[in-house]
């Protein structure tokens, strides 16, 4: 399935347009997988990087109050942190902590999936191309397009840091658990 999924956003002309009709179309089958082992399956094992980034960016989409209209890109991934809320319904006696948890792990793998799709390795930096401007774009060495959105500041990350660490510490009402404290450092 992988395979597939990762060959049919390949094979089109725009891989953007496609990764997006497709995970329209796989989302509701995510938010329908019971357990969180399940899901991080599913998700960790996606051969597209591109296609992971949209799935991930449709469950933060999901689980904000108020949603955004900015492009997928490093000031949106640091809007998730300050607007969403735990993502996914459980019908388990789930601790509130492991909630969070899920989503700061779903949010590290989503900004890991966004970097590799415009930062990595040379193969990887144009992922929004088709397969045949890539080439192009690799021989004449060009680099990858930014978003505008991708130039944020240190600070801005430690304030929506900070800004997340106070609204999980009201609604968990005990000190973080150390899964917690690893996942914030290695978000940050």
């Amino acid at each position: 399935l992988q395979r597939m999924l990762s060959i049919a956003v390949e094979v089109d002309k725009s891989p953007n347009c496609s990764s997006c009709k497709i995970a329209e179309v796989i989302f509701p089958f995510i938010l329908n997988i019971p357990l969180r082992s399940q899901r991080e399956a599913f998700l960790n094992s996606m051969e597209s990087q591109l296609l992971r980034c949209k799935l991930l960016e449709l469950l933060f989409q999901h689980s904000c109050d108020v949603p955004t209209t900015l492009p997928l890109s490093l000031a949106k991934i640091l809007y998730f942190l300050s607007h969403c809320s735990v993502l996914l319904q459980y019908q388990d006696e789930t601790a509130a902590w492991q909630r969070w948890d899920e989503m700061l792990q779903y949010l590290s793998l989503l900004l890991l999936s966004y970097q590799n799709v415009i930062l990595a390795f040379p193969l990887a930096e144009h992922l929004r191309s088709s397969l045949s401007d890539r080439m192009d774009l690799i021989i004449q060495k060009a680099k990858p397009k930014l978003q505008d959105g991708d130039d944020i500041s240190h600070l801005d990350v430690q304030l929506k840091m900070e800004d997340f660490s106070s609204r999980m510490q009201q609604v968990l009402g005990q000190p973080f658990p150390l899964q917690i404290m690893e996942k914030l450092c290695m978000l940050r």
